[in-house]
């Protein structure tokens, strides 16, 4: 008897190499895709941000009369007679503006935390012996810039979502609450920004007042308060914050600092000093130049992996490279700063967004800056008491749209719609 047999046919090796090369293919094509769709989301996230500090900064205002100050806090202490010097029972006026907005934020459990005395730590022991109040820590907190770290005052180490961009990988130590968004002080990056106060912060000579009055042009001034009805050119022209990369300590030239210690002008006078020092990598352009390169020279001083004083290193930092920006060098370029590593430097807002970072304007507009935005001559020296001609006091921006836009009072006009 015949019996009929039905041939089971499989895949050839051929076919099943064809099947897997078809599937690595779409594989190669979505994942770009789905890269840029996470990207996308998280800089939405990070602009949803912007929005709700420029909320809590109106709030702020319209509670206040006036904008939250960069470098505030209680004064001196008996630890040490200057501010950037160690205390733990004093704040020096070190706050950064952040510090006042975060019951607008919705940290009102954070701000009770500061603004009473507590004696809580990080680490769970009792706090040092030096804070004036036997077992606790001062209301305002001590000093963000030096404080005992060990044990630990918690606000200073708290993390804040609202103050963080889902696209920064920063994370922890030895940063203590890193931030990304940071305050516009203008367009004139001089050493004589913090002259309202002595080192001692009493208040400053008629000088130092005259000095700090022609280079602080921004919304935000160093220690003196602000108001919206300072900003003549108008709310919607004027940048109020701008976004920053936090140190990694991976000499990204963005996010780690070169520190010219010679020279106090030396920056001011020449935005692109390290730049024209020879300081950046050639290969890697978005590097500082490694000791031991034969194509380029390392910085004099770098700063970064600074705990608390590195860039975005801390949001309760008033600190001009912590959480500070100028609208000299357009975004994700170099920090560079003078003598003093307490003063200001280049600080231009940076971001790992593609081609540029957001900005937050007077009026809670969110903007997200191209790094091709036109920024003049960025070797033009900064604006300033003593300069005549186009750096005398009072002058327009040197820095073109960028500097135009980050000055509150320059009469210069706006063509573009920076929103559309």
């Amino acid at each position: 008897m015949n019996r009929s047999s039905r041939n089971q046919r499989g895949f050839t090796l051929v076919e099943l190499l064809v099947v897997i090369a078809i599937i690595g293919v779409l594989v190669g094509l979505l994942l770009p895709a789905v890269q840029a769709a996470r990207e996308a989301a998280r800089r939405m996230s990070c602009s949803n941000n912007f929005k709700q500090i420029g909320l809590a900064i109106h709030n702020y205002h319209s509670a206040y009369k006036q904008l939250p100050t960069q470098g505030s806090g209680t004064g001196i202490g008996l630890n040490s007679p200057n501010w950037w010097q160690r205390g733990n029972d004093a704040s020096k006026m070190c706050l950064s503006a952040f510090v006042g907005l975060t019951p607008f934020m919705e940290q009102q459990s954070l701000w009770e935390k500061i603004s009473n005395p507590m004696a809580e730590t990080v680490t769970g022991a009792a706090p040092p012996g030096n804070t004036g109040l036997p077992g606790q820590w001062p209301a305002m907190g001590p000093s963000p810039r030096n404080f005992s770290i060990n044990p630990g005052y918690i606000p200073w180490a708290t993390e804040i979502p609202t103050l963080r961009c889902p696209s920064d990988p920063g994370t922890g130590p030895p940063a203590l609450g890193r931030t990304n968004y940071a305050t516009c002080m203008g367009d004139s990056p001089s050493p004589w920004a913090n002259n309202y106060k002595r080192g001692n912060l009493t208040a400053g000579s008629n000088w130092g007042h005259s000095a700090a009055n022609s280079v602080n042009r921004g919304m935000f001034y160093p220690r003196k308060e602000s108001k919206f009805r300072d900003t003549l050119d108008g709310l919607s022209n004027t940048i109020a914050m701008g976004e920053i990369k936090t140190d990694l300590g991976d000499r990204d030239i963005r996010s780690s600092i070169s520190w010219r210690r010679r020279g106090s002008n030396d920056v001011n006078n020449n935005p692109s000093f390290c730049l024209d020092a020879g300081e950046i990598d050639p290969e890697r352009p978005t590097y500082w130049c490694a000791a031991g390169s034969a194509n380029c020279t390392p910085p004099q001083a770098l700063v970064q992996n600074a705990s608390r004083d590195c860039r975005g290193g801390n949001w309760a930092n008033f600190r001009a490279i912590v959480s500070q920006m100028y609208t000299v060098l357009p975004p994700n370029k170099e920090v560079c700063v003078g003598q003093w590593i307490d003063g200001p430097g280049t600080c231009p807002p940076s971001s790992n967004h593609q081609g540029g970072a957001h900005i937050l304007m007077g009026d809670g507009a969110v903007v997200f800056m191209t790094d091709s935005v036109e920024a003049g001559d960025r070797r033009a020296g900064g604006v300033r008491l003593g300069q005549t001609g186009p750096r005398a006091p009072g002058s327009p921006s040197p820095y073109g749209l960028w500097g135009a836009l980050g000055t509150r009072a320059g009469k210069e006009t706006v063509e573009e719609q920076l929103n559309q």
